[in-house]
């Protein structure tokens, strides 16, 4: 079998990266990526395999949860918007995801800092 024909998996491969990244759960977060797993960091430009997104999200300082708002997804393509926060700060980010079998091939990510609109402007 291809691991990267398409299937009706691209969504929820993207909602168990989530739910492993929320429980802070390294050994499932590694094993809901492919073997020639890549991220992008579109923000910072950096780029991970799987040893190094695993390590990213392991050793960032805090103790943050994610919390994936909305997913879009269509055969081998996800999209999702998620909230994450350690209380004090909140972050923002759209993921773009390719996934082969039940794993993640791809991942784009673009990272926003939450931000209270100009006074001018009403929400």
């Amino acid at each position: 079998m291809d691991p990267h024909a398409p299937g009706p998996r691209s969504e929820a491969v993207l909602r168990r990266y989530a739910a492993a990244l929320d429980a802070r759960d390294w050994h499932d977060l590694a094993g809901c990526l492919a073997p020639d797993f890549t991220s992008l960091l579109v923000h910072t430009g950096e780029r991970f395999d799987v040893v190094g997104h695993v390590a990213l999200n392991r050793d960032y300082p805090g103790a943050w949860r994610v919390t994936l708002e909305d997913v879009v997804a269509d055969g081998v393509r996800a999209a999702g918007r998620a909230r994450v926060t350690d209380g004090a700060s909140t972050f923002h980010v759209a993921l773009f995801a390719t996934v082969g079998g039940d794993a993640l091939v791809e991942l784009v990510e673009v990272w926003t800092e939450s931000e209270q609109p100009p006074p001018d402007r009403s929400t």
